[in-house]
């Protein structure tokens, strides 16, 4: 009895993605094929977790997801989750440690992780080609994909999209994917930088730039009825804000200031007291008038925040910091304690893909199985960063690589 000749699999970008993929559907039997435009698989694992890769996330919830179908990215994440990840990279000699849920190398070195997936894509079979710039992907009446990469043309009974997005264009992911996406029908959501610093009109944070705080950021109630907000530690840059609560926030941010169009801003309220009600600020402002009553305006506010934002409320408020608090304005002493627990900036931008850590947007889930195959293409297959969404800081990001990318190798090994 004659064998089925085994299926060759076209793999498109080597990012975790992609190689998780490979890997899968090698295992699995196929002949597979990874053409990476770069000169190295895997390049932005290298920047992930600063440098720590924080690989995944005990925690794991469709509510740190964001795209157009939650439903459809929890259908995914159930096939392959934390735990299946933690088997995954297990099996091929990683070591690993958890903290507070978060997912890292034993290592603490994201090397660690690339070096793993290497020495399996090499030990699988699997064929990896670099500096492989895919111009276009068809597939023929036959049912057979050709990929033509520079003079070169590939063959494969299906493909694997895995190319990323535009976020880190240094690392290998300049958007290129979505146009072999389009071409092949694919819808695409408007994409936006995602995890990223934001930028303020206010010019005066320069006078506060390198500070940190932590803070409760609202988005102010008027953009939209979803209540927009984070807390963490907020970094005060010259040019705006910058931290984990602004990346968190940075995605929704982004997609409202494309709603307003040019010349448009998002105000956000920065709380830096957020321990503190409005009521228990307002108790510590009048003990603090009863108790300090022969100080000046500097020594007043002193032990509160950190100085220079504190000199910025006063100087804001219309305050000397050497006059004594005795003889101000009592309205200018309760701005200062109101600029503590609503501070108003202006949101105008945010630093561009180069900066950003993941893409919002992206290919149409609508258009996907949860098996990670095209609806509208049988034998086409689309995983990681490409589709339509994306995750909070803490592992989520890596984890729909893993898991996106293991649905679409296995699947695409299947005979058929």
């Amino acid at each position: 009895m004659a064998h089925k000749a085994k299926v060759k699999i076209g793999v498109i970008g080597g990012g975790a993605a992609g190689m998780m993929a490979a890997i899968t559907a090698a295992s699995e039997g196929a002949v597979v094929t990874l053409l990476e435009g770069g000169e190295r698989v895997g390049k932005k694992i290298l920047a992930t977790g600063n440098g720590k890769c924080n690989l995944g996330n005990l925690n794991l919830s469709t509510e740190d997801y964001n795209g157009a179908s939650q439903e459809w990215i929890g259908e995914c994440l159930s096939r392959f989750n934390c735990e299946d990840t933690i088997r995954f990279f297990r099996g091929i000699g990683l070591m690993l440690k958890e903290k507070n849920g978060y997912l890292y190398p034993l290592s603490e070195q994201a090397a660690s992780v690339l070096d793993v997936l290497r020495t399996e894509l090499r030990t699988s079979g699997v064929e990896v080609i670099t500096e492989a710039k895919v111009q276009s992907v068809e597939k023929t009446e036959e049912g057979v994909f050709t990929v033509c990469s520079g003079e070169k043309t590939y063959f494969f009974d299906k493909v694997i999209l895995s190319c990323g997005s535009k976020a880190a264009p240094k690392t290998g992911s300049d958007g290129s994917g979505y146009k072999l996406a389009k071409r092949l029908g694919h819808g695409l959501i408007p994409t936006v930088p995602a995890l990223v610093q934001l930028q303020c009109e206010e010019r005066y944070l320069k006078e506060v730039a390198g500070v940190r705080a932590d803070a409760q950021i609202t988005v102010l109630p008027g953009y939209t009825d979803e209540e927009i907000t984070e807390r963490g530690e907020l970094q005060l840059t010259d040019y705006g804000i910058s931290g984990i609560p602004v990346f968190q926030l940075s995605r929704k941010v982004n997609y409202l200031l494309r709603e307003l169009g040019k010349n448009g801003a998002v105000e956000v309220s920065v709380d830096l007291l957020p321990d503190y009600t409005k009521e228990e600020v307002a108790q510590l402002w009048t003990v603090r008038k009863l108790l300090q009553t022969d100080r000046t305006v500097e020594e007043f506010f002193s032990g509160m925040l950190n100085k220079k934002l504190m000199l910025l409320f006063m100087k804001q408020a219309g305050l000397k910091r050497d006059a004594l608090i005795t003889d101000v304005e009592e309205w200018r002493l309760q701005a200062v304690f109101d600029l503590c627990k609503d501070w108003r900036l202006h949101v105008i931008g945010s630093n561009p893909y180069e900066n950003a850590q993941v893409c919002a947007g992206g290919v149409d889930t609508t258009q996907v199985n949860t098996t990670m195959e095209s609806k509208l293409i049988p034998g086409l297959y689309l995983a990681g960063e490409l589709l339509d969404v994306d995750g909070r800081c803490g592992g989520y990001n890596l984890q729909w690589a893993w898991s996106s990318g293991y649905l679409a190798g296995h699947n695409a090994a299947l005979q058929g």
